[in-house]
């Protein structure tokens, strides 16, 4: 298994964000909001990260927890990143809150996510809270990768969100996803 301890960790753009690979890989929360000026900041926040590719597992037509739909951001991502002159892309990959993608969908997600490390694009992984979906394609990145397998890779991605407000609660979120993560396998 790849060793993690000596790596250093910079800054993170916004609380509830957490680097998986400092530097490659950031993940965590929805990077908007309904007030238009933390929106702002969240995602000037992930620019001066060095975020050049953000991938959201948001369903379009997902809400919150009044049935109000999540304002956008992904205007603001480009038009921001147009006037830094910097080149960010943004997909979406939806993934039904609480549920697991198929094995081919989480295939091709961290696909993308390999992809664009490589292209020296940091990328950025994103659901509504960062735990449940988010946490599950983390995991599986995890043991692709050879950070960590089974049980362990839950262990590391509680360590990575220690410092996360809210990180002590479960990532992922249910059972389906714990045992998705398990059972993912190095190059999978």
């Amino acid at each position: 298994m790849r060793e993690r301890k000596n790596m250093s960790y910079p800054a993170v753009p916004f609380d509830r964000s957490y680097w998986v690979v400092p530097g490659r890989f950031l993940a965590g929360c929805y990077p908007g909001d309904l007030d238009a000026g933390v929106a702002r900041g969240k995602v000037q926040g992930l620019l001066d990260a060095g975020i050049r590719h953000v991938v959201n597992l948001m369903e379009e037509t997902e809400t919150n927890w009044d049935g109000e739909p999540f304002a956008g951001y992904r205007e603001e991502l480009l038009q921001r990143a147009g006037e830094m002159e910097i080149d960010v892309s943004w997909a979406r990959r939806p993934i039904r809150d609480m549920a697991v993608p198929s094995r081919g969908e989480m295939t091709g997600i961290l696909n993308e996510i390999d992809g664009v490390i490589t292209a020296e694009k940091p990328v950025y992984v994103h659901c509504w809270g960062g735990k449940g979906r988010t946490g599950t394609v983390v995991g599986c990145y995890l043991a692709r990768h050879a950070f960590a397998s089974g049980e362990r890779v839950l262990e590391m991605i509680r360590e990575l969100r220690a410092n996360v407000p809210g990180g002590g609660y479960d990532s992922p979120e249910t059972e389906r996803q714990r045992e998705m993560v398990c059972s993912w396998k190095i190059g999978e």
